[in-house]
């Protein structure tokens, strides 16, 4: 670890003289050591990442004091401060996550936690999804350390260890630090190419939709196989699924939504195209909305959305069930509470035998308000590289680290600084990756956002 890290050092030490804000080579080597480390949850293994990220910082000039590692659990976060000028002025945050979702190494083509570079890709678990952006945030802030930058407001790099999982350590980071300007979010937003490499837009994703999950079960008192009567845990279950199956949530519009599918609109063309353009003029439109909801892509931006996920039933084969249940998987568009939504379902569903269970604390969140300095620096920065590139105010149809400092107050962007096609995402899937092509604009993305908004 300290090897790596002081190479990391000699790499930046090579690079003052040199126009760009931080070494790629520097930062392709954070990346990589950090899929390396096996960060899913059940293995321990995010203290020993957040360590590799602390050493990083200090070889680069970061004080002990200036770093804080904390414990949660099996897993840890990551905080470190660059100092300000004004201690009057709240700091601003980057914020990421160090874990990843499990993978199968037999199911992949190489193994996922060996970093494997290959045709322009760097290949592992997580080499997209969350530790390219931290790699990139962890590299632009070590550079600006040892540049000897100053900005007038602090900047806090936020990592969390359980995003993909129970977010335990988010919510500690969310409640230790509440008195934070804005943050930004490298797990979110982000620039898409098209099949031919060339830029399409930037999403700047300012609001997300809650993630909840709802478990409807019934109960019966079971009994012999051989002995069926006309009430049945598991016909229930199926006939509120397909009841549920055959429900759509009423359509929604926001600021966010507007902007984001107005500029899809005109970007994806062909029946998506001209549906989304319909559905903007006039959300009723029913054949607007059939069309946009058998997209994948799109189906998420449009309303609220529940589909099960997982079910369990019955505890014997030979035994009449004495319990059948579904998880429902909801993605709620920001502002409709989550018991409504429930509420909903319950009339859905339409049978009073139905037991509707909210599992865990869901966290709702409103969108943020899209600050006018925010906005200008993403768009300087974007345009650094592209040169007029839409800039797309965009809702994530996903949960983020975001969703638990949004409700606190706290403005939050999603200004990922990678760039890429649609068909290269496998985020979560087998044969994640990343293109290596991506390093010099993203760090550059990243030293113009904290030069321009850490004033």
């Amino acid at each position: 670890m300290k090897t790596y890290a002081a190479g990391i050092l000699s790499l930046l030490l090579a690079t003052q003289a040199v126009a760009a804000p931080a070494s790629p080579d520097a930062a392709k080597r954070i990346l990589k050591d950090s899929i390396a480390i096996p960060t899913v949850e059940g293995r321990g293994q995010v203290p020993k990442l957040a360590a590799y990220f602390a050493q990083v910082l200090r070889d680069a000039g970061f004080a002990a004091s200036d770093i804080k590692i904390t414990p949660v659990g099996e897993t840890a976060t990551l905080v470190a401060t660059l100092q300000g000028r004004n201690p009057k002025l709240k700091p601003i945050a980057m914020l990421g996550h160090m874990d990843v979702v499990a993978a199968n190494p037999a199911d992949w083509t190489r193994d996922p936690f060996v970093p494997v570079e290959e045709n322009g890709y760097i290949y592992g678990r997580g080499a997209a999804d969350n530790k390219f952006d931290v790699a990139m945030m962890v590299a632009a802030l070590a550079e600006l350390k040892h540049r000897g930058f100053k900005p007038e407001r602090s900047i806090l790099l936020i990592l969390s260890g359980d995003e993909e999982t129970s977010m335990a350590s988010t919510q500690t980071l969310a409640n230790q630090y509440r008195d934070i300007e804005f943050i930004l979010n490298g797990d979110g937003g982000g620039g898409l190419l098209n099949e031919e490499g060339q830029p399409d837009y930037y999403n700047l994703q300012a609001g997300e939709k809650t993630y909840a999950d709802i478990e409807i079960a019934f109960t019966n008192a079971g009994g012999h196989s051989s002995r069926p009567g006309a009430d049945n845990a598991i016909y229930r279950l199926s006939a509120a699924l397909d009841r549920l199956q055959n429900y759509r949530f009423a359509p929604q519009l926001n600021e966010l939504t507007q902007a984001s599918l107005t500029i899809a609109a005109k970007q994806v063309g062909g029946a998506t195209g001209a549906a989304l353009d319909r559905f903007l003029r006039n959300p009723q439109d029913a054949e607007a909305v059939a069309t946009i909801r058998s997209d994948p892509e799109y189906v998420g931006q449009i309303g609220t959305t529940c589909v099960p996920t997982m079910a369990n039933a019955g505890h014997a084969q030979n035994a009449l069930p004495q319990r059948a249940a579904v998880n429902i998987n909801c993605r709620i568009f920001p502002g409709v509470p989550v018991a409504q939504v429930v509420d909903e379902l319950r009339r859905v569903v339409n049978d009073p035998a139905a037991q509707f269970t909210v599992l865990g604390a869901p966290v709702a969140s409103d969108a943020s308000p899209l600050r006018k300095d925010v906005v200008k620096a993403v768009t300087k920065a974007v345009h650094a590289r592209f040169p007029g590139l839409q800039i797309a105010p965009s809702m994530s149809a996903g949960a983020t680290d975001s969703v638990y400092f949004r409700a606190n107050g706290i403005p939050c962007y999603g200004v990922a600084g990678l760039f890429m096609k649609s068909s290269d995402d496998f985020s979560h899937g087998l044969n994640e990756r990343a293109p290596v092509a991506a390093i010099p604009g993203a760090l550059a993305h990243w030293d113009s956002l904290l030069h321009d908004l850490s004033k």
